[in-house]
């Protein structure tokens, strides 16, 4: 009964008419787990109970839905139900990102089904577009903004000029920072999403601990600024992608970094704490979801559409889509993955300086496609914007430019997403 679980229990109370018609039978509210139950809720007080485990084991249940989030006691409580042959509707992304394959097994083995749409954009549809209507196309990649507090902190900082930390403080004033940002800010949650997006778009098995992750606690607001100069914004991407080698062989990047993109980019003008996830497929082409990524009404409207469906198929006989892991691509470690790196440094403005800083790029066969300086004399301003090159090789250029005397500082290094390049 926390933001989420509240409204999923006023729409089914509200709407049960409406539901009761497009199920086909009535959706009866057995009853709700919560921690606390001296706390005064909008609920019959008969309903609630702070014994988890019994309730998603009762006879008369037949669809569990799981909004407490975090790992256990979630996990065993989702296995519980599915074991005891109850469909499980949840938005649990953390959990979903390491044990997927756990629960998805689980739900097999009992005939029902587990269905996740909320866990990894709030109110947008993203999940059942690539399990079903894209079923019979290829998808290249997945691309987007999941988080909103990011999204929020990064937009703020471009429109007002301000930097991280303020912006982090405005954010947790209005809302949309927790008291520990960390999750957020450092990506944990948006690779937790990517994990989920990649294994259902490339039908391989990933989990958390294979997205590649970046926070935006470096991002500062002179990098908004330089970003403009070359018609970009930042925001913070998790990408999914089908990499190939030259010999036709397919693996699976999954990652998430601040990154600048062209302000002519579907994702560029997607501000405050909405989300925006871009699809792209071989035969549909791209395809873009925006919109409310987060918030109590939102989510449960997500919540609720898996809700009618596991309930349709209760009423009707089926099951949703089972997990397809019929690929199971091998993942890219982020250093084989082709990248373009932007680079803000400082350096010493005296004759030979640029020619040094392009050697290092030509020496690890990295391709410069613009270059800035701002400043003059021992503190001046050297942006570099590179081609696509292996991310080890850009790397490298970053390590041999700290290495170098005439420069002083490198400030900022992020990578460039969104172009043809």
């Amino acid at each position: 009964m926390g933001n989420v679980g509240a409204e999923v229990v006023r729409i089914i109370t509200e709407s049960a008419d409406d539901l009761r018609s497009r199920v086909g039978a009535p959706l009866e509210l057995r009853g709700v787990a919560v921690r606390d139950l001296s706390r005064p809720r909008k609920i019959g007080q008969e309903l609630l109970t702070d014994d988890p485990a019994a309730l998603v084991a009762r006879e008369d249940v037949d669809i569990v839905v799981e909004l407490m989030g975090g790992i256990d006691p979630a996990r065993a409580l989702i296995r519980t139900a599915l074991e005891n042959g109850k469909s499980v509707v949840t938005a649990n992304k953390a959990l979903l990102a390491e044990y997927t394959g756990e629960l998805a097994t689980a739900a097999a083995e009992a005939k029902v089904d587990l269905y996740f749409e909320a866990a990894v954009a709030g109110a947008i549809p993203v999940i059942r577009p690539l399990m079903q209507s894209l079923a019979g196309d290829t998808v290249e990649r997945v691309a987007g903004i999941v988080n909103g507090t990011t999204n929020f902190i990064l937009s703020a900082m471009d429109e007002t000029g301000a930097g991280y930390s303020e912006t982090l403080a405005e954010a947790g004033r209005l809302g949309y920072a927790e008291a520990d940002p960390t999750a957020d800010v450092e990506g944990y949650d948006a690779a937790a999403k990517a994990a989920i997006l990649a294994s259902i778009a490339f039908h391989s098995r990933v989990t958390a601990a294979d997205v590649y992750r970046e926070g935006i606690t470096a991002v500062t607001s002179d990098d908004l600024v330089a970003a403009k100069k070359f018609d970009c914004t930042i925001k913070l991407l998790s990408i999914c992608e089908r990499v190939r080698d030259e010999h036709g062989g397919q693996r699976i990047s999954a990652r998430v970094y601040p990154a600048l993109i062209p302000l002519s980019h579907p994702l560029a003008s997607v501000n405050g704490a909405f989300n925006a996830v871009v699809v792209e497929a071989e035969n549909a082409g791209r395809l873009m979801f925006y919109g409310q990524g987060a918030g109590g009404a939102p989510t449960a409207s997500a919540v609720l559409g898996d809700l009618v469906m596991a309930a349709r198929n209760r009423v009707h006989g089926g099951r949703g889509p089972l997990e397809s892991t019929y690929a199971s691509l091998p993942i890219a470690p982020i250093d084989d993955v082709p990248t373009r790196y932007y680079i803000s440094m400082r350096v010493s403005d005296r004759p030979g300086v640029l020619a040094q800083v392009a050697g290092e790029f030509t020496k690890r066969s990295v391709s410069i496609a613009a270059v800035r300086q701002e400043g003059a004399g021992d503190d001046a301003r050297l942006i570099v914007v590179t081609h696509r090159a292996p991310d080890r090789a850009q790397s490298d250029c970053v390590a041999a430019l700290e290495d170098m005397d005439a420069v002083i500082k490198v400030s900022s290094v992020l990578r460039l997403e969104g172009t043809d390049d």
